[in-house]
């Protein structure tokens, strides 16, 4: 397929080119406007390394050794060993998609002339990135602070032709090799250079915009099996009313239950029950979804655009100004993607928490007025229990997985870097997450088509009707018991897709529930 071109403007990404890059879909370059900037703060740098005065990581060394002075022969030396020294990762690597917005993000950084390197590193990344070259990036080894070091070293080691890379299989190849097969000419290192690729956040920044994107049509699919789930349960959309939601305020909730009464509309199974039913008022997780995923939603709409502006931030140490300076900060301390990683995990788990509560709502025959466990001849056969109770083991993961880990801090460096992060892991465990609400919501959706199938021959909405029809075409009833782990595995999977893409055409000028910043 091929792929559209992008040219990064360095400060400018929005989230619609950074979930291209993220996919693989498009062919980056550089503004040319950029070259002037970088080429002028590689030249300061170069001033500083022929110069007597020290220079924090341009002729000193790193960390506690930032005291250390290093001769003027031995500068590339340094840079080359700083990499060699701090690709230190272990564990599972990261996925592709990661990487690929890691060497996107870092270049973009690179690319606003602050960080004194020389264009043809920013060209290397960006060539490395448009040839599918992809360094094996360990996901376990840094703390956030100062940067990405472990996971940004691994890629700039992949890039001097040291390492690994990962193959289109995703085995591991050295990447000398990969590099030649490319095409591409290993990256030789000068003054800063080094450590101007591995201070920064673009590691824990590309993770938690992964698991953005991962958990986008996720959380569309949630409104749609909870719609699902309040006419399988003969619930009422009075709680939807947009003047209940007016009054409060808030901007997610008003908008997720914008969503519940397009996706209801038209529904004759609300019609069948809208006079003499005598529940008054329907549970929390059918009642509240609105003020709950809708304050999920407002959660991850801030933790987007705190992500947005650390993509295209300047994150390295030191930095280089127009007037000559090299000033040292700490710009590449994570604790913003931390926390926004860590309101993320509690909508994630939020959301899980309430599905599982509606699955459980549906087997219990008092509430939900279904026959018991959703099966047709209950004690003979078990129907949903066991299905509802691996929703609640998974559920009560996510509630140990979204623990804050912004709150914990490991000084490193002997002291020096007495604060940090956890950035990195903080994002990188909502991938996990986001699986574990997968599953739950895809065992909801065939508890919710078992329960709309008790209430034949009424029916529901036409886009729900329209999903209802999309399980059943791969999950039929369950009438008798069966061997339920491949329909769960299939619903899941149809939950990730996005349920809420496939009932576009039913709802007409319907904007997409995920606002782009």
């Amino acid at each position: 397929m091929a792929r559209i071109a992008l040219t990064i403007s360095p400060g400018a990404l929005t989230l619609e080119a950074l979930q291209d890059i993220h996919a693989g879909n498009v062919a980056l370059s550089l503004d040319q406007a950029a070259h002037e900037a970088i080429a002028r703060s590689a030249a300061v740098v170069q001033r500083a390394a022929a110069g007597a005065d020290a220079v924090y990581g341009v002729n000193t060394g790193f960390g506690k050794l930032a005291s250390t002075r290093i001769d003027a022969a031995d500068l590339a030396a340094l840079q080359r060993n700083l990499i060699r020294s701090h690709s230190v990762g272990v564990g599972a690597p990261m996925d592709a998609a990661v990487v690929r917005l890691m060497l996107a993000l870092k270049a973009a950084s690179l690319g606003r002339g602050f960080s004194g390197v020389r264009p043809v590193v920013v060209q290397s990344i960006l060539a490395a990135y448009n040839a599918g070259f992809i360094p094996y990036i360990p996901s376990q080894g840094s703390v956030g602070a100062s940067g990405d070091l472990a996971p940004l070293s691994h890629l700039a080691l992949a890039l001097m032709g040291e390492g690994e890379c990962l193959s289109p299989s995703g085995e591991r190849v050295p990447a000398a090799a990969a590099l030649v097969h490319h095409g591409l000419t290993p990256l030789t290192l000068e003054a800063k250079e080094g450590l101007a690729l591995i201070n920064g956040t673009q590691a824990s920044t590309a993770l938690a915009l992964h698991a953005l994107f991962t958990f986008e049509p996720v959380l569309e699919s949630a409104l749609v099996v909870g719609a699902l789930t309040v006419d399988a349960a003969r619930g009422s959309d009075g709680p939807f009313d947009p003047r209940i939601h007016a009054v409060r305020g808030q901007p997610g909730q008003i908008d997720v239950a914008q969503y519940y009464r397009w996706l209801l509309a038209g529904s004759a199974i609300r019609e069948s029950h809208l006079h003499g039913d005598d529940r008054v008022q329907d549970p929390y997780c059918l009642r509240c979804q609105p003020q709950v995923v809708g304050a999920c939603l407002d959660q991850l709409r801030h933790a987007a655009l705190v992500l947005l502006r650390e993509a295209n931030a300047v994150t390295d140490n030191p930095l280089v100004f127009e007037d000559g300076t090299l000033v040292s900060g700490g710009n590449f301390h994570a604790e913003p993607v931390a926390l926004a990683a860590d309101a993320m995990a509690t909508a994630i788990a939020e959301v899980g928490a309430i599905a599982e509560r509606r699955i459980a709502m549906l087997i219990d025959p008092v509430v939900s007025r279904l026959p018991a466990f959703l099966t047709p001849n209950a004690g003979l056969n078990s129907g949903f229990m066991i299905a509802h109770v691996t929703a609640a083991s998974v559920a009560s993961e996510n509630k140990s997985l979204a623990h804050p880990a912004s709150v914990d801090s490991l000084p490193t460096s002997a002291n020096q870097e007495d604060h940090v992060s956890m950035a990195t892991f903080a994002a990188r465990r909502l991938g996990p997450m986001i699986d574990n609400v997968a599953c739950i919501l895809g065992i909801e959706l065939m508890a919710a088509a078992q329960g709309i199938d008790f209430l034949r021959p009424l029916t529901s909405s036409v886009a729900l009707e329209r999903v209802h029809a999309e399980l059943r075409a791969h999950v039929p009833f369950v009438g008798e018991d069966r061997y339920l782990a491949p329909d769960i595995e299939v619903a899941t999977s149809l939950v990730k897709q996005g349920l809420l893409s496939a009932v576009r055409d039913d709802l007409p000028g319907v904007p997409a529930l995920w606002v782009a910043v």
